[in-house]
C-alpha cells in the first residue's frame, strides 16, 4: 500500500486535489473525475485478497528471470543492410488463408513480413479471395489454388488435393517459415488441404506460425505440431482456452498462468506458444519469458496477424543467427522460435505504442503496420 504522502504527492502531480470529496468530483465532471476518483482508490491500494494476488501476479511477471530483455535480443538478431547479399536472404515468407468471407488478415501478415524487412512474401488462398489480396498491394505473390467444399465435387477432392500440394511443394524449399490460419475459414475441405500442408512443411523443416483459424485446425488435430520444434503457436484468449481444455482437460487457471503454459507445452510437445495478453507470455516447453512493454489500450482487429507475420521473420533470422558459425550467438534464450516471439511481441508493442499517440481511438492495424519499420529502426537503426 502506497503512503498517504506519495498518494498525495501522484495525485498532485496528476492535478487532483486529494481534499476534494469524491461527490464533489462527480458533480463538477462526471466522466473525467469518477476516473479520478477510480484513480485515487487504486493508489490507496488494494482492497481484498483477490486484488492482492493479482498483483502478486504483475509483480511475478516483471521479475528479472522471467521479463525478456527484449530490446537487445530484437537487436541482435536483426539482420544488417548488407549490399552485397542477393534477393531473398533476408526473408522469404508464405501465409497460408484467405477465402470468401475473409481477406484482410492474410494481407495484414504478408505486408507484415515485408515491412519489417522480407524480401518476399507469398500468399497462397482460395480463387474466390486471391484478387482482393492482389488488389491491395502489388509487393504479395499471390498462389489462388485453395479450394473449398462448396466449388469440388465429392469424387474430385482427391485430384484437387494432389494439385494443391503439388504447386506447394514446387515452393516449399524455397520459403524461410509458413504462416498458417489468417484468413483461413473452417472449411472442411479447405482445411484438409492445409493439414496436408503443415506435414510437408514438416518433412521440409520449415517453420511454422499458427494463428487464427489455424489454430482451430491445431487444436482438433494435434498431431499436427507434437513433437515439433519449429511450431508456434500464438493464441489469443479464447483460442488459448480452447487449447487448454482440449490438452490439459481444465479450465485456464490465470492464478498459476506460469506453470499452466509450461505444462500446455509440454504436453503438446515441443511446441513455442505465444500467450497473448497484456503481457505476452512465452514459452518452450522449458523456459517461460513474458514481454510486456506497454502497447496500445486500443484493440483493433488484425494485430494478432501483424503478431504472425512478425513472428515468421523474426523465426526466420534467428534460425539464421543460432546456427550461423561467424556470428555472435552468446544472447539467451538458443531456440529461435523463442528469439522469434520475443522481437516480435516487441516490435508489435512499439509499434502500436507509435500509432495510438497520433491516431488515439481511430488507430487501426494499417496505421500500426506502417509504424513498424520505425519502430524497428527505433530499436536497431540502419547503418
Amino acid at each position: 500500500m502506497l503512503s498517504s504522502a506519495v498518494c498525495s504527492f501522484m495525485l498532485m502531480k496528476l492535478g487532483v486535489n486529494s481534499g476534494f470529496s469524491a461527490t464533489h468530483c462527480v458533480l463538477a465532471s462526471p466522466a473525467v473525475l469518477r476516473r479520478q476518483e477510480f484513480l485515487i482508490r487504486c493508489l490507496q491500494g488494494y482492497s481484498n485478497q483477490g486484488d492482492q494476488e493479482k498483483l502478486q501476479e504483475v509483480k511475478a511477471m516483471g521479475e528479472p528471470n522471467l521479463e525478456a530483455a527484449a530490446e537487445n535480443i530484437l537487436r541482435a538478431i536483426t539482420p544488417t543492410l548488407d549490399p552485397s547479399k542477393h534477393k531473398g536472404q533476408a526473408g522469404k515468407i508464405a501465409v497460408i488463408g484467405g477465402c470468401r468471407e475473409y481477406t484482410g488478415a492474410p494481407y495484414f501478415a504478408a505486408i507484415t513480413a515485408l515491412k519489417i524487412g522480407a524480401d518476399l512474401s507469398h500468399v497462397f488462398c482460395t480463387k474466390d479471395a486471391a484478387p482482393v489480396i492482389k488488389s491491395y498491394s502489388p509487393e504479395i505473390i499471390v498462389h489462388p489454388i485453395l479450394e473449398e467444399s462448396y466449388s469440388v465435387r465429392d469424387e474430385d477432392k482427391k485430384s484437387i488435393l494432389d494439385k494443391v500440394l503439388a504447386e506447394v511443394d514446387k515452393w516449399m524449399e524455397r520459403f524461410d517459415c509458413l504462416v498458417v490460419g489468417p484468413g483461413l475459414g473452417r472449411d472442411p475441405f479447405l482445411l484438409d488441404c492445409v493439414s496436408e500442408i503443415m506435414k510437408h512443411a514438416r518433412q521440409s523443416n520449415v517453420p511454422i506460425v499458427v494463428d487464427g483459424d489455424g489454430l482451430f485446425l491445431v487444436t482438433n488435430c494435434l498431431d499436427l505440431v507434437s513433437g515439433y520444434p519449429l511450431a508456434v503457436l500464438t493464441p489469443n484468449v479464447n483460442e488459448y482456452k480452447r487449447l487448454v481444455q482440449k490438452v490439459l482437460r481444465c479450465e485456464v487457471n490465470d492464478d498459476d498462468a506460469i506453470g499452466q503454459l509450461l505444462s500446455l507445452a509440454q504436453q503438446i510437445g515441443g511446441v513455442t506458444i505465444l500467450r497473448k495478453g497484456k503481457c505476452d507470455l512465452i514459452t518452450d516447453g522449458e523456459t517461460v519469458t513474458s514481454v510486456s512493454i506497454y502497447g496500445s489500450p486500443r484493440r483493433c482487429g488484425g494485430q494478432g496477424d501483424i503478431l504472425s507475420g512478425s513472428v515468421a521473420v523474426f523465426t526466420s533470422w534467428a534460425r539464421q543467427l543460432v546456427s550461423s558459425s561467424d556470428r555472435n550467438t552468446s544472447i539467451s534464450p538458443r531456440n529461435p522460435t523463442m528469439l522469434g516471439c520475443i522481437a516480435a511481441s516487441t516490435l508489435l508493442r512499439k509499434a502500436a505504442s507509435h500509432a495510438f499517440n497520433v491516431k488515439k481511438r481511430s488507430t487501426l492495424t494499417t496505421d500500426i503496420i506502417e509504424y513498424l519499420g520505425r519502430s524497428l529502426d527505433d530499436i536497431s537503426p540502419v547503418s
